[in-house]
């Protein structure tokens, strides 16, 4: 398997098709153009306007290069730093024309989780800083996630504690391992204490399964180490927070876990059997798989079809689902899906949308 680092380096390189570096384009998008302003939708569920809340949804901080232009992880910094991926009136316009109220921000990428100690340290208070300074410029619009240093747990409990105490983040953004380590080792538990100790919410972003896979399994057409390798990493990550006790040692822990929990929901029952009949699954679980997900766990809609949905919501809750995007990338993923679902109800669609996010967030 390829470094974390190579594989990164080739995300960032397919996806974003150029390289951005300096601070003059970040202050090009904060400035923004003079498009027309587009009409705000409002959504309304039976005649009652509702607050429609966005988990699910990246950005980057440029300013970052200054940090690590001259490291190893320039490449990796630097390809993301594009247009749609910054923040500026464009990503407001989009929001608009969506009927998004709120949206919470996470950094796009966990490639700083190769830095060492003072350099996590240093490019963590940057990107939670600025995510701070466009949040309070826009505060009924925006809220965001700590990108916290994983790889060293107890200085991301720290990032967390300033992060929520100090600027106003919400919550965390994780990814579902660190440079193909378990997190849900016991050397990881400073950091999920602190989150529950705090009461808030992780949100789990994977990178295309690199833990998983061996190198270049996903090569190829169709662009599956996103369409495969995200949903992938998610399954693996839920499943040992479960089998290895996690939740149980943090059972105030909540997990917000991007593209409706991966494949887990979709094939939930035959890990149930595993944990009960096979000897050599040895789960440490002290509850099913499936109390997990109806309780500490939460899913976004990003399952793009109906049928998706109803069975998301069938098999985790309804209480469980919240509404996502993952803006700035094009998955149709909007707020018609939930709308227009005949098997929720006005509550159900209420609280999918925006209500148990609110609740969360403290919105």
């Amino acid at each position: 398997m390829g470094n974390r680092r190579d594989f990164l380096k080739t995300v960032a390189g397919a996806t974003t098709g150029m390289l951005i570096t300096g601070r003059a384009f970040a202050e090009s998008a904060l400035q923004g153009d003079a498009a027309a302003p587009v009409k705000r939708r409002e959504v309304s569920i039976g005649g009652k306007r509702v607050k429609v809340v966005d988990v699910h949804a990246h950005c980057v901080i440029p300013e970052v290069w200054d940090l690590v232009k001259d490291t190893s992880l320039a490449a990796s910094a630097g390809g993301r730093a594009r247009g749609p991926n910054l923040m500026g009136p464009d990503r407001i316009r989009a929001i608009d024309q969506l009927g998004i109220d709120v949206q919470v921000l996470s950094i796009n990428g966990y490639w700083f989780y190769a830095a060492d100690r003072d350099l996590a340290a240093k490019i963590i208070k940057l990107h939670d800083e600025k995510l701070a300074e466009w949040c309070s410029a826009h505060a009924d619009r925006y809220v965001a996630l700590s990108s916290v240093a994983l790889q060293f747990p107890d200085l991301a409990a720290e990032q967390l504690e300033y992060a929520i105490k100090k600027l106003g983040a919400r919550g965390a953004a994780i990814g579902g391992h660190v440079l193909g380590e378990d997190i849900s080792l016991p050397k990881y538990d400073p950091f999920w204490a602190k989150a529950q100790e705090l009461g808030v919410v992780v949100f789990m972003h994977p990178q295309g399964a690199e833990n998983v896979v061996m190198k270049d399994a996903f090569k190829g057409r169709g662009d599956l180490g996103n369409v495969i390798g995200n949903p992938l990493e998610t399954t693996v990550f839920l499943t040992r927070m479960m089998v290895n006790g996690t939740f149980d040692r943090f059972p105030g822990l909540k997990i917000c876990a991007a593209h409706g929990g991966g494949y887990l929901p979709s094939y939930l029952g035959r890990t149930e059997i595993a944990c009960e009949v096979r000897p050599n699954a040895d789960c440490t679980n002290k509850k099913q798989p499936s109390d997990y997900l109806k309780s500490q766990v939460l899913v976004d809609t990003i399952v793009i079809s109906e049928e998706g949905l109803r069975h998301l919501a069938a098999e985790v809750g309804t209480s469980q689902v919240v509404f996502g995007t993952d803006m700035p990338f094009n998955w149709h993923s909007n707020v018609d899906l939930i709308l227009n679902a005949p098997f929720l109800s006005d509550a159900q669609k209420e609280a999918i949308l925006g209500g148990t996010l609110v609740k969360m967030l403290r919105l």
